[in-house]
């Protein structure tokens, strides 16, 4: 299989609160917007980053599927933590689901919570400690 694309697709009945949410705090723009379906994508350099937000219960999605998102948590690797808790929870006002902290398996992070309640995990990596630095496997970004 070739694969040329993939990205979360969030099941929201809250679109436009969640479209200004990541297009105002995470830097996405808009490429699709209709009322039922936008595709966001966020561009650095040569790379690049998409998501998309869906109301659940539009006809493309199969009926024992139509619900919001549950469960769900997106990890945004950052290369400065603290400042970004700073410009989303200090400054911003976004609500902390989880503290900025220092674990030992190696992450220094803290969650808020996108509209549709899904979670955002805001993480630094840092050297893992104890039991966890033996954990990971070769060419990791830990080892």
């Amino acid at each position: 299989m070739a694969l040329g694309s993939f990205y979360p697709v969030i099941g929201t009945t809250r679109i436009a609160q969640a479209r200004d949410f990541y297009t105002r705090w995470f830097g996405f723009e808009i490429t699709f917007e209709a009322d039922w379906y936008v595709s966001l994508r966020r561009t650095e350099g040569e790379r690049y980053y998409e998501l998309a937000l869906l109301d659940p219960t539009h006809p493309t999605v199969p009926a024992g599927y139509r619900k919001p998102v549950q469960g769900l948590l997106l990890n945004f690797e950052v290369d400065d933590v603290d400042a970004e808790w700073e410009r989303l929870v200090v400054r911003g006002g976004l609500r902390a689901e989880l503290e900025i902290r220092s674990e030992d398996f190696g992450q220094r992070h803290f969650l808020v919570a996108d509209p549709s309640g899904v979670l955002i995990d805001v993480i630094t990596e840092i050297p893992p400690t104890g039991e966890y630095a033996g954990q990971f496997t070769a060419g990791s970004a830990a080892v």
